[in-house]
């Protein structure tokens, strides 16, 4: 009646479910454990370039910094990046008239900004799945081993609670296999998301304000 005995005198579709469960559960925590790393990354890197950006330094040596030996720019840096470059190109050409430069540095900063959440989102589905259908696996893992055992009992003329007690604990295996791999990953998938969104709004919000100094700085200059 040991937890392993059990596991492996369980029928093939039980002990199937069981490993398909298993490995559900192994890779949401390889999951769990990369959009961590990545998200906890995005955060560090939104507050030290907020704290660049708005200490006044000119963009374009702010450029420069993030650029320097071919660093990759990454989450807000991103977006500034984009913006910046469209606005220097579309500046050097002096028939495009302020608002077509704004119009084409929006339009640059929304590309990277919808690359940005794409990596924000990226591998979140896997765990709403895991969360949502590890139970209902879990589940009929279960029915199907009560089911497997009561057919065993029809075979025995007596059946006493030595005869059930195996068939119904191997079987209730499967449910609690399943509840361990879905509430991890909807712990995590709620945590992560909320965090994403969070990123993905102050994103949305940088690309605002810095089109808004873009557009004064370019209408400063007509006017002078």
């Amino acid at each position: 009646m040991s937890i392993w005995g059990l596991i492996f005198n369980a029928s093939f579709v039980v002990q199937l479910v069981m490993l398909t469960l298993l490995l559900a559960s192994i890779f949401s925590w390889i999951v769990i454990f990369q959009r961590k790393r990545v998200l906890r990354r995005a955060l560090k890197v939104r507050r030290h370039f907020e704290d660049q950006f708005w200490s006044g330094i000119d963009l374009s040596n702010l450029y420069r910094q993030l650029t320097v030996d071919g660093r990759k720019v990454e989450g807000m840096e991103n977006i500034f990046a984009a913006g910046i470059k469209e606005f220097t190109r579309l500046r050097q050409n002096g028939t495009v008239e302020a608002d077509a430069i704004i119009a084409g540095v929006d339009r640059s900063m929304r590309v990277a900004l919808y690359r940005e959440e794409e990596k924000l989102d990226q591998h979140l589905p896997f765990l709403a799945t895991v969360g949502s259908i590890s139970p209902y696996v879990g589940l009929f893992g279960t029915v199907w081993g009560i089911m497997h055992a009561f057919i065993g009992l029809s075979e025995v003329q007596q059946a006493t609670l030595a005869t059930v007690a195996p068939g119904i604990a191997e079987a209730l295996i499967a449910t609690a296999i399943g509840l361990a791999a879905a509430i991890p990953a909807v712990v995590a998938y709620n945590r992560f998301s909320t965090t994403a969104d969070s990123l993905a709004s102050s994103y949305e919000n940088f690309a605002n304000e810095f089109s808004g100094v873009l557009y004064r700085k370019v209408h400063v200059r007509e006017g002078n």
